[in-house]
């Protein structure tokens, strides 16, 4: 499973299975993506460049902030160079804002056995106040990839006091992928009150179309559903214990919105929506969202009535779910190339949604959005065209904000360094 416009570079097999997409970075490259859309007044700047040595390359996931601001994610390649055919294995690491401007501390550099290989999935805390996500490979051979099929980790600080910035944590296996389990995790991990952990991997199970996973506080791990469709943002859960996310290929082949419901000692999944790949778009990779109401928002990669992915709303109304295309982004004519959100959204207080698409925007390599509600309808604003110069290019992350309001993500490509073919990837920050 190869990921299209992955930076060639790394020889990354990130997200998206090429027998589903017909899309390669030159052809993204030769995209012409239609009307530039007004922007926003908004300070944009890049944060960090990776070089590709020990801070990292190719970060795929969005960013985690803690009380204190400070950043954590994850970058898929570097760290230990030595590693990975000499290119590093990925690390996990924290960007804290000094008088100076914002310092990368690597807090843990992957070496390709079985502590696991590529990160990329968002960190998340844990309750112990660990930082817990899922690597895509490593962790043991199995079926799928001699390589391992992945892991879930969890990353404690030093016992004792550090006398370096470089201290490194200290990594915990919480378990290794096997295949029939589920193989490739790269969405977002979650946890329920008791300390279970939910999430998907895109491949393995049944017929090797994905699984949603729990692990138990125990370390127990199962196999609550597969929905043969490469699940690939992993799953939310509402008040009630149910859980809810979106199969890349699942329904009639073009993806679907899926529930699952605990039903004794095991669970019950349905589908809420498949979509057609037309005008309702298709191919839904991010995950999805809830607003106050309870109400699901997501987004699609491809479709829609630009071709070029879209952002839907789907309404609770008396046991049943009414699905809306809230926005449709300008693509190539061809519905089946990906250049719509591959991250998931986020709102904001007055519950305007905001993301990033992974091919769209003036320049065809990716744009940070907004979107306004106004009664029934919805305002485009860009916040930022990504160029693929020193600002970035193909953002593949989801937004986090600050408690000022600020934005962060990442872009995995572009930035200042030559130490990789397109550029290492930075960090980004957008003020409002």
């Amino acid at each position: 499973m190869e990921c299209p416009g992955q930076p060639r570079s790394w020889g990354l097999a990130i997200g998206l299975p090429n027998a589903l997409v017909a899309l390669a970075l030159p052809i993204l490259l030769a995209v012409a993506t239609g009307l530039v859309q007004p922007a926003q007044a908004q300070t944009f700047s890049v944060i960090h460049n990776f070089s590709g040595g020990q801070d990292g390359a190719a970060p795929m996931a969005g960013l985690t902030v803690d009380q204190g601001g400070n950043l954590y994610g994850s970058a898929a390649r570097g760290g230990n160079v030595g590693a990975c055919g000499g290119i590093g294995c990925g690390i996990v690491f924290r960007l804290a804002k000094g008088n100076s401007g914002w310092v990368l501390t690597p807090l843990y550099s992957f070496a390709g056995g079985k502590d696991g290989t590529s990160p990329q999935a968002n960190v998340v805390f844990a309750a112990d106040g660990s930082l817990t996500s899922t690597t895509y490979w490593g962790g043991g051979t199995c079926d799928q990839n001699p390589d391992g099929c992945g892991t879930i980790f969890k990353l404690q600080p030093p016992a004792s006091a550090c006398k370096t910035s470089l201290c490194p944590w200290t990594e915990t296996v919480l378990h290794q992928f096997n295949g029939s389990d589920g193989a490739g995790p790269v969405g977002t991990v979650i946890f329920d009150p008791t300390g279970n952990l939910y999430g998907a991997a895109t491949a393995g199970g049944f017929r090797n179309g994905g699984t949603v996973f729990e692990l138990a506080p125990s370390g127990s791990a199962r196999v609550i559903y597969s929905p043969y469709g490469y699940p690939g943002g992993g799953v939310i859960r509402d008040s009630t214990g149910n859980l809810y996310g979106t199969a890349f290929s699942g329904g009639n082949g073009q993806g679907s919105v899926y529930e699952l419901t605990p039903a004794g000692a095991g669970w019950i999944g349905i589908n809420l929506y498949d979509f057609a790949n037309g005008s309702d778009a298709g191919y839904p990779w991010a995950g999805l969202i809830f607003d106050q109401a309870g109400n699901l928002y997501g987004s699609t990669t491809a479709g829609g009535s630009g071709n070029g992915g879209t952002v839907f709303r789907m309404t609770a109304s008396n046991g049943n779910w009414i699905f809306d295309t809230l926005y449709s982004f300008t693509g190539p004519g061809d519905s089946r190339f990906v250049v719509g959100p591959l991250g998931s959204l986020v709102m904001d207080s007055a519950g305007s949604l905001y993301g990033t698409t992974f091919a769209d925007g003036a320049h065809g390599l990716g744009a940070v959005f907004k979107l306004t509600p106004s009664n029934d309808s919805w305002t485009f604003t860009s916040l930022h065209d990504f160029t693929g110069g020193s600002d970035g290019a193909y953002p593949y992350s989801n937004l986090v904000f600050d408690a000022s309001g600020n934005l962060y993500g990442t872009a995995s490509q572009g930035g200042t360094s030559a130490n990789c073919s397109g550029g290492c990837g930075v960090v980004f920050e957008i003020k409002p």
